[in-house]
């Protein structure tokens, strides 16, 4: 901080820590200094579960008014922070610069973003002849596995978020960082919009919001998990998940995506003789199976190139006399499965690289979106794992399903977001939202909640979020919705891995074209290509040519 500036002045600024492990902390570094007279900045380099155990042990005693990240790694802070994250988004015309200097790099290139392909994109693509291959991720291994997809096309170079292009660099390729320094500041004019919007509320109002709060049941600094609705569904599921704490006994949770699996975990460790242990979080499909060995059951000195000197406890490990939370025990590979059955069952963990087992006492808490039975019997899931973990079982409704306690959960995180009880929702907005059939559950509507009340802030309401302002920021609200069928465990049956006839069938039934064999078995291209990979016999098909691999419209 410079030396002109007063400890008054320093309090006055927002404070806003940009995440990042990649080379996207380099642009933030060289940004971040045009906002030293207007914002206070830090940069915390670190990504997913360590980045988010960090922030949120950091705001135990410090101030942050926005967080600034970017892609897969934004995402996951976003749904988890009770501050608010801002992502870093690239213009079109950050795209196709971006493309340029990958084209002056290499003859073939690539574009690798988060979430979802662009359509946009693919029409003007389709309509310049140009060949340019578009892939999309989810989970770092979905990442890892498209770069390894193009680089088997030849493709050269990869225009993408900073852990593509570090994969990209990685497998001997050029990586192109998709962002600039002007999608940077853009991110950086977002959050000081947010921060002012927030303070005009009025410091007085932020207290009272505080004190109310502070008299809430606490436990070492950390308010208590709650599970809020009145629902019988969800009163019976309280019930259910208070005896379980009181046991030591496995215990998986079912429910949709943003249904609130992590908050239930917390709860049944909080709830538990445990609580004064670790609680350690661990997202089964962030990571790739070649490192995720490593990092669930830690490794000795020289186990591998690049291990850690002295060896490193692993996330089995760091759990003893607590919980582990394994979120996305579908995606764990079968190969981890049987030796995360041989933890269970001897309460033993065998570091990589080490002869000599080491004793844990960790209770285990599993969470899915998945059909697990279904997976058993395609598969895809030991049949001993399931059994161990499925001792006690909480599944865990959709929003859908309980809209009487939208009205509760509306009301709770707006005075969150806000920490003002002046916001009102209005009448007509709350029937909008209780309309709504909410793929993304409790977690989409507080996404969409905490929207409304920036937008609502910067029209000037009054504090009133009514159905227009909902409308505004959130359009999907007001679109028909496609019913939802609800299955076993949640996630949709397509999910499931076919057998390698039934890949090849659907592969000669369109000709060999992968992007519509993907579409038919509901699945992203990269999830395709994993599969084939691993089922050789499977792409030798009819019509499957050199052509229909590589062109940009048909893979």
């Amino acid at each position: 901080m410079p030396d002109a500036l007063s400890a008054t002045d320093a309090n006055r600024r927002p404070v806003i820590w940009t995440v990042s492990v990649t080379r996207l902390a380099r642009l933030f570094r060289e940004v971040s200094p045009e906002f030293d007279e207007r914002a206070q900045t830090e940069a915390i380099n670190l990504g997913f579960e360590d980045a988010l155990e960090e922030i949120r042990r950091r705001l135990r005693t410090q101030r942050c008014d926005a967080v600034i990240a970017a892609g897969s790694n934004g995402a996951y802070l976003k749904s988890r922070l009770p501050v608010p994250v801002v992502l870093v988004k690239p213009t079109g015309f950050e795209l196709m610069s971006a493309l340029s200097r990958a084209r002056r790099m290499a003859e073939r290139v690539a574009v690798v973003t988060y979430q979802a392909e662009h359509a946009e994109f693919s029409d003007f693509v389709t309509s310049y002849g140009l060949s340019i291959e578009q892939r999309s991720f989810v989970t770092s291994e979905d990442a890892l596995d498209a770069v390894s997809e193009l680089s088997a096309l030849g493709v050269q170079a990869i225009v993408g978020t900073g852990m593509v292009a570090d994969f990209a660099d990685a497998a001997g390729l050029r990586g192109v960082l998709l962002y600039s320094a002007s999608s940077a500041r853009a991110a950086f004019e977002t959050a000081l919009e947010i921060t002012t919007a927030t303070r005009t509320l009025g410091s007085r109002l932020a207290e009272q919001s505080r004190n109310a709060s502070g008299s809430r049941r606490r436990r070492g600094g950390m308010a208590q998990p709650q599970m809020l609705g009145d629902s019988e569904t969800i009163e019976s599921i309280r019930v259910r998940a208070e005896h379980f704490a009181r046991t030591d006994a496995n215990v998986l949770v079912c429910g949709e995506t943003g249904t609130g699996k992590e908050l239930v975990a917390r709860l049944l460790h909080e709830r538990s003789d445990r609580s004064r242990g670790p609680l350690v979080t661990v997202n089964c499909g962030a990571f790739a199976e070649s490192l995720f060995e490593a990092e669930l059951f830690g490794h000795e000195e020289g186990a591998f190139t690049g291990a850690r000197r002295g060896g490193r406890m692993g996330l089995i490990e760091s759990a003893h006399r607590g919980t582990l939370f394994l979120d996305e025990i579908g995606e764990l590979p079968l190969a981890l499965q049987s030796r995360l059955l041989r933890v269970l069952e001897g309460r033993e963990v065998l570091r990589v690289g080490a002869n000599r087992p080491l004793s844990v006492d960790v209770r285990i808490v599993a969470a899915t979106n998945r059909d697990l039975p279904a997976m058993v019997e395609g598969g895809g899931f030991r049949q001993d794992l399931y059994y161990r973990l499925n001792v006690l079982r909480l599944e865990l409704p959709p929003l859908r399903q309980r809209s009487a306690d939208i009205a509760l959960l509306a009301g709770h995180f707006l005075g969150e977001v806000g920490r003002d009880a002046a916001v009102v929702l209005t009448a007509d907005g709350l029937k909008l939202l209780q309309r709504y059939s909410w793929p993304g559950n409790v977690r989409e509507l507080r996404n969409v909640l905490e929207r409304a009340y920036y937008h609502g802030l910067a029209v000037g309401p009054g504090g009133m979020i009514t159905r227009q302002v909902l409308l505004d920021c959130a359009p999907e609200l007001g679109a028909e919705q496609p019913p939802i069928v609800a299955t076993r465990g949640a996630a949709a049956p397509t999910e499931n891995r076919p057998s390698a006839r039934d890949l090849q069938a659907v592969l000669n039934r369109v000709g060999g074209h992968r992007g519509r064999a993907a579409q038919q078995l509901g699945v992203s291209r990269s999830t395709l290509w994993r599969w084939l990979r691993d089922e050789p016999a499977a792409q030798n098909v009819p019509g499957d040519t050199a052509a229909s691999r590589t062109s940009s419209a048909g893979w």
